[in-house]
């Protein structure tokens, strides 16, 4: 409560700033790298969007201390090592006031380090692999759901159905790795088989060698730790096997509306896993997709609301410390609780993740519905895929 009463209060306090101070100050950097070329090019440019966004909502409102904020930001090309020297230019050369982490639990794990080695705290604003967080760093800190968690509606939902035969695929990368861990270890709770398990390489070109051994081990629910690309060619390759499980569910791809116009009717009935989406049910996503979509001209993604809400964050613990000293930032991120337009926020003393949980949209007659949880459905799951 004193930590709720005290953000209010500070919020409050920003109608008091002068404008012209706040127009004569320098503004507060706040850096990031961003993935605007190679694999993740497409969600990068949303979660920058993102960013940008909340930097022009700070101030539009007045200011942040007294001072405009700018978005400082670099392109990794979506490669880790790219990123971490990045992160070493923003902070030794730049000088940027604050940190924003990139996309991917790859990209992050790598520039994370750098934030620890100068004891820089950094809001990780696409990374959920538990990984990130299991090295006793001090400045990392998470406001995604942890991967291992991401498969566990789903699988419910499908156990519900009397469903046990479970296939998991997944790309060589940490997110999608530490998904599949969590999808074996929830199928193992309720008493489903699994029947396939496979890695794929993240950039792999075509799943049909996949499709015949996946298609004999007749599975009835099939998920996919899956990024853009690859979701996209997974699910045309199903359906041109012919293979009908009764629940598909992936992550990321789905999420994007890329994933529907490359797939069309296909992508009817397929599952996605994601922190947030336009729904009436989510707190402020309504508002949140309407300005974005009048901005940028595009509905609002999930990595959109990734970059907002980690400006979010940030922001609250900037209030709550009342300077940008980073032991004082640092201490508000550890101990504060939030809520951004992702959802909760509350962290361990490692940074990671205590509060959020994920959600399940469905792709039904070309739209991105929300499905799961059943109490905040936009519309009932169609069952069985088909």
């Amino acid at each position: 409560m004193r930590l709720l009463l005290t953000l209010i209060v500070a919020c409050a306090g920003l109608v008091a700033v002068a404008p012209v101070a706040a127009e004569t100050a320098p503004p507060i950097r706040v850096g990031a790298t961003v993935s605007l070329s190679g694999e993740y090019e497409l969600l990068g440019l949303d979660q920058l969007h993102g960013m940008q966004m909340w930097a022009d909502d700070v101030n539009r409102r007045g200011a942040l201390l007294g001072r405009k904020v700018k978005i400082v930001y670099y392109d990794d090309g979506s490669d880790p090592e790219q990123s971490a020297r990045l992160y070493e230019r923003l902070i030794a050369e730049d000088r940027v006031d604050l940190l924003l982490g990139p996309y991917s639990s790859d990209i992050t794990y790598a520039a994370s380090a750098v934030a620890e080695r100068h004891g820089f705290p950094m809001v990780a604003t696409g990374a959920a692999a538990s990984k990130i967080w299991s090295r006793g760093f001090s400045n990392i800190f998470q406001i995604d759901a942890p991967a291992d968690r991401y498969m566990d509606l789903p699988l419910t939902f499908a156990h519900d159905k009397g469903l046990t035969r479970v296939a998991i695929v997944h790309a060589d990368a940490e997110f999608p790795r530490e998904v599949a861990d969590g999808a074996r270890r929830k199928a193992r709770e309720l008493g489903m088989v699994i029947v396939f398990d496979s890695e794929y390489p993240e950039r792999l070109e075509s799943f049909a060698g996949l499709m015949d051994p996946l298609a004999a081990s007749d599975p009835q629910v099939l998920i996919g730790g899956t990024y853009l690309d690859d979701s996209v060619r997974m699910i045309g390759a199903v359906r041109d096997a012919g293979l009908t499980p009764g629940v598909v569910a992936l992550t990321v791809g789905p999420a994007q509306r890329t994933f529907g116009a490359a797939l069309g009717e296909d992508a009817d009935n397929v599952m996605g896993v994601v922190a947030w989406m336009r729904s009436g049910f989510l707190p402020m996503a309504y508002d949140f997709s309407y300005r974005y979509k009048a901005k940028f001209g595009a509905n609002a993604a999930v990595h959109a609301a990734y970059g907002y809400a980690g400006g979010q964050v940030l922001e609250a613990a900037v209030r709550l410390a009342g300077s940008l000293d980073r032991d004082a930032v640092r201490e508000q991120l550890r101990t504060m609780t939030f809520r951004s337009i992702l959802g909760p926020y509350r962290v361990d003393d490692n940074g990671a993740q205590l509060a959020k949980k994920t959600y399940v949209l469905q792709w039904q007659t070309g739209f991105r519905l929300l499905v799961l949880p059943e109490d905040l459905r936009d519309a009932p799951a169609v069952f069985p895929f088909r």
